[in-house]
């Protein structure tokens, strides 16, 4: 899998269509910093924020929300508390229709204390994120949600690989349905993925339909120490070259807006 560089985005950012933009942010912030970024959240966001039982997952949710807003912010260049949403029946956000002039996309992730966002340019985008653990039962999951190859390529594998293997698999069949807006379904195993030997994965076939595997890009990566992640990007006719992925660390721009 890679392992990719996250560098510091330039200050005249901008996204092309042969680009995928994938930002890595920190959601174990100041207190400070969580009442500066509650701030920039619409009403909503702060109700649901507030919905939270533990203030640690509620902080996450400010930080991860906030963050979303401020990268936004830099592509869209209109100031983060401005920034509309709207929702799928299956709760996906997406840009409001009126400020989303250059067909933004965009898809987020998180796990624990860190944040992957996805962001492309009229393609459809998800992605996903795991942090590595003990799971029980990775071979009755496995064979109830994965296909009998992916099963039998994680039971074939070591017993101390079992569990990674199980997370490639599962973060890109979740970036995958993230990515299409279906969520996660009783179908995943029809949706089959390939993990080849350089531990690149790819996807097969989806409901057995081979040729639209054809359409999808799929890039499984570490971003960090003890996590797994992967984005799913649908490739259009008129877009033959596989477009060049960008990784940005969020860091302390994030503590200015898109004026800086």
């Amino acid at each position: 899998m890679k392992v990719p560089v996250w560098a510091t985005p330039p200050t005249n950012l901008s996204l092309s269509t042969n680009e995928i933009h994938i930002w890595r942010a920190n959601l174990n912030l100041l207190p400070e910093e969580i009442k500066q970024l509650e701030q920039i959240l619409s009403e909503d966001e702060r109700s649901r924020a507030n919905r939270f039982r533990f203030p640690h997952l509620k902080n996450r949710f400010i930080a991860a929300r906030g963050n979303l807003r401020k990268i936004l912010s830099f592509y869209l260049q209109i100031e983060s508390e401005f920034i509309e949403f709207e929702y799928s029946s299956r709760g996906k956000p997406q840009l409001a229709a009126n400020l989303n002039k250059i067909g933004l996309q965009f898809n987020l992730s998180h796990s624990q204390d860190l944040a992957l966002y996805g962001f492309s340019i009229n393609q459809k985008i998800g992605i996903d994120l795991e942090h590595l653990r003990a799971i029980s039962d990775v071979e009755k999951l496995a064979q109830r949600f994965f296909s009998e190859r992916e099963y039998k390529l994680i039971t074939n594998s070591d017993l101390n690989l079992q569990q990674q293997v199980f997370l490639q698999f599962w973060t890109a069949k979740e970036a995958y349905l993230k990515a299409t807006g279906e969520g996660l379904v009783d179908s995943l195993a029809e949706i089959e993925f390939l993990i080849k030997s350089d531990q690149s994965i790819s996807l097969q076939s989806v409901h057995g339909n081979t040729k639209i595997a054809q359409n999808w890009l799929i890039e499984n990566f570490i971003p960090d120490s003890d996590y797994i992640a992967t984005v799913a990007v649908e490739q259009t006719l008129s877009n033959n070259n596989q477009p060049k992925i960008c990784f940005w660390e969020a860091g302390k721009i994030m503590s200015t807006d898109k004026r800086r």
